[in-house]
């Protein structure tokens, strides 16, 4: 619901100098949070900053020493973390088949995807066991399920984030609610070489469905996958019970 309000509550936002991370941030911001916007472009993340009267974090979620200065800056300019949306990733560069990719740019694809997510959430989860309050929140892709994708560093990366947050979400069960999102298939800067024609997803609908995870209202279902445009939230907390009993929203091998 758009009158989900957390007013004076902190998020941080990991890759929110554009596309879907910047959407989350703003609309965290007009939730009443006080937002820091992380990325690797200066000139972006302090735009959207400026606009929703955050604070700038410039620098690599792949970088430990960067994440843990992150957090540092964040807790003492805005107060506690109360919600992590690690939401940073990144494609190869190239679009050279597989096996002719420069091995950097393919495996940096996983430092941002996966060892970013796992970065920020080392950080931020010693804080929030101690004061006893937190949220995650895992920007996760179709792309770790479905078929006919042709990228292997993104494909995989993704799978891998998706099972990572799952499992810390097992971790945490009880303390921290950790969510796992498809945002759907968004008109982005990542995006702009798909054709026109694709089903696209409102852009709206992730930074929604992300204001309702943040607010608590849905932490029966932490560690269920859920998609922006495919699930109703709503019915989703309605049915938490169910969902969790029958084990959906989850990725599973059927026999």
């Amino acid at each position: 619901m758009s009158s989900d309000r957390m007013e004076g509550q902190v998020a941080l936002v990991t890759g929110g100098g554009r596309g879907i991370g910047e959407r989350i941030a703003r609309e965290l911001a007009e939730a009443g949070m006080r937002v820091a916007v992380t990325g690797r472009t200066a000139e972006q993340v302090e735009a959207v900053a400026k606009d929703i009267g955050g604070l700038a974090l410039v620098g690599d979620v792949s970088d430990e020493g960067t994440v843990e200065q992150w957090v540092e800056r964040t807790e003492a300019e805005l107060g506690p973390i109360d919600f992590l949306a690690a939401n940073a990733g990144r494609t190869p560069e190239s679009d050279a088949p597989t096996w002719e990719q420069p091995v950097d740019d393919w495996w940096n694809t996983f430092e941002v995807n996966v060892l970013g997510v796992h970065l920020c959430c080392r950080t931020v989860i010693p804080r929030m066991l101690e004061r006893g309050t937190g949220r995650i929140l895992i920007t996760g892709s179709g792309a770790a399920y479905l078929p006919g994708s042709s990228s292997t560093a993104y494909s995989a990366s993704k799978a891998a984030a998706w099972r990572y947050g799952e499992t810390l979400a097992n971790e945490l069960d009880g303390k921290i609610p950790v969510f796992v999102i498809s945002p759907g298939l968004v008109q982005t800067e990542m995006t702009s070489s798909f054709p026109d024609d694709l089903p696209w997803t409102p852009p709206e609908l992730a930074p929604a469905l992300v204001r309702v995870l943040a607010s608590g209202r849905a932490d029966a279902l932490a560690g269920r996958y859920i998609h922006a445009e495919h699930d109703d939230i709503e019915d989703l907390i309605r049915r938490s019970d169910e969902i969790r009993n029958a084990d959906l929203n989850a990725i599973r091998l059927q026999r």
